[in-house]
């Protein structure tokens, strides 16, 4: 993977609530369940919002978006958490029919009666739009330079007509994995780009795990489009020709990520899975008993979990989990192992619900023996969408006791991932990243930039001519042709909702992926 988040909300809510309030001006309820108004004085809707709207997620101040996003989605979103629904868009619209609508139902995310009186929301309402700007501020111009140095373009030989890239993978020996939902397969290709093998891949892969050993497992989403029904899996790929493949791990919730270790010190490798889900998901440990069977433990059971990595962050002998949630309650949470299979969540940065965070990984940035934190977001699916001038990439360095601060930011319209590495190998890291949110009006360069880093964190910004010809929606790094340098491979997706001028060339490009060849060696 990276990047799928922006189809993964297409539809979803930006403020998750699962109908929580606090007493303090909170609907009185009848015998018959109808809401009654409240009978406290009135209060002003900016304290109202700070006590309502910051129960669930980072307080949403109104400057985060213009005054048309707020009217027409955010706020009548906002409403449906609190019980309150217009008659055009009832509660059983909202949570759907069959068994998704089951699951939904059973977490009780919509609430059957308002928890909120209506006069009370009008009030946070009127705040809102009271205070909201017109217009968001643009970004900052940027100057980046079309002429990467040290890479080479390179385009596969086939093209397809609409692709719709879900998973792109460098693994060295093993291959290039390229997944598309379009076609339902997941593809290994060899150092000249021939499919060498091919697997059915139902809605297509989000991600794809490659150990030390030549076993490889591949994360299936089994629904594209916006859906809490349960019909994602892990799968065990087959080694060699006429193996069988094996699915480990089924009923999960558009999962996207998976991360393998062992976390209960039982000799045996458990896994943690991210799943998305729509209004529901979780992100859960997965443990193995000693005849391959897998037992789901939930560690935060709310919807948006994008990405979790295990690793012994505290240095106490034992594998912690970190996790990036990307949805409603937004940021990223620590849960550091107690041993027997216990652990307790830290939550140790959150973001504002309108960020739409993308993407994290750990990286050791100064040198310093800490892993910090490189971050992006960009997701722009729920409205709009908007530029936001609060998107790009931030870097927030551990201060040695997984206490992070941000000591870098480059804004960067729809940020979607972003890798560093030394990829010139001059002894510093430098940043690959990619937008699938981009201003095409004005900066369609912004699609991929390169940044160079020239020391003392100044980064001059790069990109390849056409990088605006595919929809950049993952990215990965990693030595194609075994040189000994980095290279990048970007999938393209061409899907939204936001139809650009640019929809018609992508289809008539058919350019699935590209990959940049270092030639630093």
């Amino acid at each position: 993977m990276k990047g799928l988040v922006y189809w993964l909300v297409v539809g979803s809510v930006i403020f998750s609530c699962n109908g929580a309030s606090k007493e303090q001006g909170k609907a009185q309820e009848s015998g018959s369940g109808e809401a009654i108004p409240s009978t406290q004085p009135e209060i002003a809707g900016s304290v109202l919002a700070r006590s309502y709207c910051a129960e669930c997620h980072q307080f949403p101040t109104p400057d985060l978006l213009d005054k048309n996003a707020w009217e027409t989605y955010v706020l009548p979103r906002m409403a449906n958490y609190f019980g309150i629904y217009d008659a055009e868009y009832p509660r059983e619209r909202i949570i759907g029919a069959g068994r998704a609508g089951q699951l939904v139902e059973k977490m009780n995310v919509f609430p059957v009666s308002q928890t909120l009186d209506t006069a009370t929301f009008n009030r946070i309402k009127a705040y809102y739009l009271d205070e909201a700007p017109e217009k968001l501020p643009g970004m900052p111009a940027k100057n980046i330079t079309v002429g990467l140095k040290n890479f080479e373009v390179r385009k596969p030989a086939y093209k397809m007509r609409s692709p719709m890239t879900s998973l792109v993978k460098i693994s060295g020996e093993n291959g290039v994995y390229i997944s598309d939902v379009g076609t339902s397969t997941l593809s290994i290709l060899d150092k000249s780009l021939n499919v060498s093998r091919s697997f059915p891949a139902p809605q297509g892969a989000a991600w794809v795990h490659t150990g030390d050993n030549a076993v490889s497992h591949a994360l299936f989403m089994g629904a594209f489009n916006p859906t809490d029904l349960n019909l994602g899996y892990l799968m065990r790929l087959p080694a060699a020709s006429g193996e069988a493949a094996k699915i480990l791990v089924s009923g999960l919730q558009r999962p996207v990520h998976v991360d393998f270790g062992d976390l209960d010190a039982d000799g045996l490798e458990d896994l943690v899975i991210s799943e998305f889900g729509n209004h529901t998901g979780a992100l859960s440990w997965w443990k193995q008993d000693a005849e391959g069977n897998y037992e789901r433990n939930v560690l935060r059971n709310q919807p948006g979990a994008t990405k979790a990595y295990i690793k012994d962050l505290n240095k106490d002998g034992k594998p912690d989990i970190i996790a990036l949630f990307g949805q409603g309650d937004e940021g990223i949470f620590i849960y550091y192992n107690q041993g027997s299979g216990e652990f307790i969540e830290e939550n140790v940065l959150r973001f504002p619900a309108s960020y739409g965070s993308s993407y994290f990984n750990l990286f050791d940035f100064n040198g310093d023996g800490h892993d910090d934190i490189i971050f992006t977001a960009g997701d722009n699916a729920d409205y709009g969408p908007v530029l936001k001038p609060y998107h790009g990439i931030r870097v927030f360095e551990n201060d040695g006791s997984n206490q992070f601060n941000e000591i870098f930011f480059y804004p960067l319209n729809g940020a979607y991932s972003a890798i560093p590495m030394d990829f010139d190998q001059d002894g510093d890291i430098d940043i690959a990243a990619i937008s699938f949110f981009p201003d095409y009006e004005n900066s369609p360069e912004e699609s991929f930039i390169y940044l160079e880093n020239k020391g003392d964190m100044n980064f001059e910004a790069s990109t390849f001519a056409g990088s605006s010809d595919g929809r950049w929606i993952v990215m990965d790094a990693g030595d194609i042709d075994g040189d000994g340098d980095v290279d990048l491979i970007l999938g393209s997706m061409i899907f939204g909702t936001d139809h650009t001028t640019y929809f018609d060339k992508w289809v008539e490009n058919g350019l699935p992926f590209v990959i940049l060849e270092n030639t630093t060696r």
